[in-house]
């Protein structure tokens, strides 16, 4: 298979998947964006209305959190999964096994693009004003996409090795959840040398911290430590790619006596 066939294939497979999805619901695509409102709504009441956090720009910094967390949980969660729930197929067809995650992760990059959307919308109906420092954004946005690939490539191989992984990676998900700086300030911390250790042993929350950087204040990220966290995400792609190249038939049968 070539790669603009691949590319093709998993275009395809994340668009029939979202057809799928959508159709099974009353409120179709509303729900891309719907769903990550509700969950900010839900942060939002318990640690601004209950717990009173007191900082009045909290609903914007609470969303640029959360629905880049939300990106990549349910990429990561779903894509663990997404080689062993295709075994029927796998059964029949030789079909490269990183076909699968990257179909998930497809998938929600364009259900992202949607919650971007209307982030970005509601930033500047609050006096964030675009500006040239919003090019920032792309570079962003490109390792923030190399991250939810490599941890979906990894999660898709281990649960496929052993099912148990999954209990494994939704206890990660939720340990991230409380690390990454959603809902509190890693700038905020007792120290700068916490914060420097927090942004550099938890990727998901410098990158969290970043889109608040360029966002919320108007300034550049960290372009050295962005670079950086590019680099150790595409070499664990190129990683993840090719186990899933050299053990597919493994893999496959694992998939079909899970």
């Amino acid at each position: 298979m070539t790669l603009r066939r691949f590319w093709m294939l998993v275009d395809e497979m994340a668009r029939m998947s979202l057809k799928a999805d959508a159709s099974r619901f009353y409120l179709g695509y509303l729900w891309w964006v719907l769903e990550p409102l509700l969950y900010v709504a839900v942060f939002y009441v318990v640690f601004e209305v209950l717990l009173g956090t007191r900082r009045a720009d909290f609903l914007v910094f609470l969303m640029c959190g959360k629905l880049t967390f939300i990106w990549f949980s349910k990429s990561v969660v779903h894509a663990s999964r997404s080689i062993v729930a295709s075994k029927g197929l796998i059964g029949k067809i030789d079909l490269p096994k990183a076909l699968f995650p990257l179909a998930v992760v497809h998938e929600g990059l364009y259900k992202q693009a949607a919650v971007f959307a209307l982030l970005f919308a509601f930033l500047m109906l609050n006096g964030y004003g675009v500006g040239a420092n919003w090019l920032w954004l792309i570079p962003v946005l490109v390792v923030n996409y190399f991250l939810v690939v490599a941890g979906s490539l990894i999660a898709a191989f281990l649960v496929c090795l052993v099912f148990d992984f999954t209990i494994a990676i939704s206890m990660g998900m939720i340990f991230l959840l409380f690390t990454s700086g959603i809902f509190w300030d890693v700038r905020a911390l007792a120290t700068p040398e916490m914060t420097d250790w927090v942004l550099a042993l938890n990727p998901l929350a410098f990158i969290i911290d970043a889109y608040r950087q360029v966002l919320m204040v108007g300034v550049a990220p960290d372009l050295f430590h962005l670079a950086a966290v590019a680099i150790a995400a595409c070499l664990i792609i190129a990683v993840m790619l090719h186990l899933l190249r050299k053990n597919s038939q493994f893999l496959a049968l694992r998939a079909i006596t899970s």
